[in-house]
């Protein structure tokens, strides 16, 4: 099976608590397959700096009908290197959520570009942030 581009994204939360409106995203993105989520994992850094990672079917406080069906298909491709990695940069007594998702919209576009014997040369997201900035900056200059 062909895949469309794959990205990994991690997000820090205050709290261990993910709430409504996040999983009510993430199905509206899922049911109107822009992506599909290939693995989600959460990590909590302990008040002393220990790590746990969990599945979400594994934590207690999260529940998992919020997610379902989303992730029925986890397929468990995060390395738990990526895992200490993130770690690492987290604070003591933090949490935050590790997904790795396909992004299908894009898979359609992806075939057209084999069939036409196209190859890919760069794929770089550019935070939103940094567009805002360059876009002020040029208004600034033509003032």
């Amino acid at each position: 099976m062909a895949l469309g581009p794959i990205e990994m994204l991690c997000v820090k939360f205050p709290n261990s608590l993910v709430k409504d409106e996040i999983a009510s995203a993430l199905r509206a993105l899922v049911e109107n397959k822009t992506i599909r989520i290939i693995d989600i994992l959460f990590i909590q850094k302990s008040e002393s700096g220990e790590v746990m990672m969990n599945e979400i079917d594994d934590l207690d406080q999260i529940d998992y009908s919020l997610f379902d069906p989303l992730i029925a298909d986890v397929a468990g491709l995060i390395p738990e290197s990526d895992v200490q990695t993130i770690a690492q940069h987290l604070d003591n007594n933090s949490f935050a959520a590790l997904m790795l998702f396909e992004n299908t919209w894009a898979t359609a576009f992806r075939d057209a570009i084999v069939k036409a014997e196209g190859q890919l040369l760069l794929n770089e997201r550019i935070p939103s942030s940094v567009i805002e900035e360059v876009v002020a900056a040029q208004a600034m200059v033509s003032t």
